[in-house]
């Protein structure tokens, strides 16, 4: 295959940079022939990303995390070019779900250079002005937002463990916001903790918040935490965990085409970065990505 490997050398201090040379001199060692594009910023990564598209790469890799990914999928939905990953970020929520060896560009090479491809869902925010984005694993807002801001301001430690500290910290200023949210024609109104949207089932390094999401069916799973007071919450945390905490009373879920989350002064994010403040509308676009898998 003719492959473009794109990386953000500013990211993870150039980790990124290295697992993206490993894994291109892997790939190149197995016959194909790679472009390593190197942006500087999330700007020119996509555009970067663009580029090859339009000039008819085989394949678009990315090295780096759900982030950077995120970047790619603006340019790669409906297109057929598939998605190969070489993980590198703080969380690789997606590349875990997909079963992509995480910091091993090796591994990941030969993954891409098998050439075998799964054909996923992916999720799409349009905020009030019409702006539009895509996400690949999970929406999130309210205590699990306040989580990833927190998350995302912290310098160590890295991977899953950043995530558990947020959570512990934020828990302790918990809070809960009057939400309004439509489910296709359902409605549902009350104060809320949190309100998630999963495309796949995990966020935050590996956290099963949408246990049963299915990224083929077509399908948004919604997962919302009702207040129920510090001590009772603090229990559901290791359900949390476990991905049985859908069995609690305080925890409803649905499933839908689309959702509209609506509650004020609340940030949504999505695969681990900002993506817009509520109210926002997330539908799923069936089938219009494909990703190298093993």
């Amino acid at each position: 295959m003719n492959i473009a490997v794109v990386v953000n050398p500013a990211a993870r201090s150039g980790v990124q940079t290295h697992a993206a040379t490993r894994a291109t001199q892997r790939l190149r060692e197995l016959g194909h022939t790679v472009t390593l594009l190197s942006g500087g910023s999330a700007e020119q990564s996509s555009s970067l990303i663009r580029t090859a598209v339009e000039l008819g790469t085989e394949a678009l890799v990315v090295a780096g995390g759900d982030g950077t990914i995120n970047l790619a999928l603006q340019h790669l939905a409906g297109t057929g070019v598939p998605l190969g990953i070489v993980p590198t970020g703080t969380g690789n929520d997606f590349a875990a779900h997909l079963g992509i060896p995480e910091l091993e560009p090796a591994a990941a090479a030969e993954v891409i250079s098998a050439g075998r491809t799964r054909t996923i869902d992916l999720a799409r925010v349009t905020d009030v002005d019409g702006g539009v984005r895509l996400y690949a694993t999970v929406l999130a807002s309210g205590f699990d937002s306040y989580v990833n801001d927190r998350a995302n301001r912290m310098r160590w430690p890295r991977g899953e463990m950043r995530y558990n500290i947020a959570i512990l910290v934020e828990f302790l200023f918990l809070r809960s916001s009057p939400y309004a949210i439509e489910v296709d024609e359902r409605r549902i109104e009350g104060p809320f903790v949190m309100a998630s949207v999963g495309n796949t089932r995990t966020y935050g390094g590996g956290i099963p918040i949408c246990p049963d999401a299915d990224e083929t069916d077509g399908l948004l799973d919604v997962t919302i935490v009702r207040p129920a007071g510090r001590l009772r919450l603090l229990r559901l945390l290791p359900t949390v965990y476990k991905g049985t905490h859908t069995t609690r009373r305080e925890v409803e879920t649905f499933r839908g085409r689309s959702v509209r989350l609506d509650a004020r002064d609340i940030t949504a994010y999505a695969d681990g970065d900002p993506i817009g403040s509520l109210p926002l509308t997330v539908d799923v676009l069936p089938a219009v990505l494909k990703v190298l898998v093993p």
